[in-house]
């Protein structure tokens, strides 16, 4: 029997899940550490999420399985008079679970999520490679309005 699908905040039991998903495509087979036990490094980033009201790691279930998940960053700001934005990042389904919908679910979730944290902006960066989530994102309504740059540190 299938269930509705549920959005949540994460627990710790559903990070082998998350690394799952994260691992699982061409640019995150590459980067990602799907071993289990997980390493050690993982669950300091989730105990650190976890703990910072400013952010949310939150996953989609169904028949209690996790089958998506996203991480929100709820950030304050000086500019646009002291706005808050809301970032979302590390979006992922579960392969049986994509072209159903389930995106533009987790999409709507989370933009209400920071329309009631108060945000006036939502935003996100995602890889030039990926060129149908940079169409999923446009037909959102999302805009290329900025560059965005980064540094690659390596490994902490």
């Amino acid at each position: 029997m299938t269930t509705a699908h549920r959005f949540r905040r994460a627990v710790a039991s559903d990070l082998p899940a998350i690394i799952a998903l994260l691992a699982d495509d061409p640019l995150g087979a590459a980067r990602e550490d799907p071993s289990q036990p997980p390493n050690p490094r993982y669950v300091d980033a989730f105990a650190a999420i976890d703990t910072d009201p400013n952010q949310m790691l939150a996953v989609v279930e169904r028949d209690s399985s996790v089958i998506g998940c996203l991480q929100l960053s709820f950030i304050p700001g000086l500019s646009r008079t002291g706005m808050w934005r809301g970032q979302i990042e590390s979006v992922r389904i579960h392969r049986d679970h994509r072209g159903g919908g389930l995106g533009e679910a987790m999409f709507t979730w989370a933009i209400e999520t920071c329309r009631a944290r108060d945000c006036g902006l939502v935003q996100l960066t995602t890889d030039r490679a990926r060129a149908d989530a940079l169409r999923f994102y446009e037909r959102l309504g999302f805009t290329a309005s900025h560059l965005g740059m980064k540094l690659e540190l390596g490994p902490g």
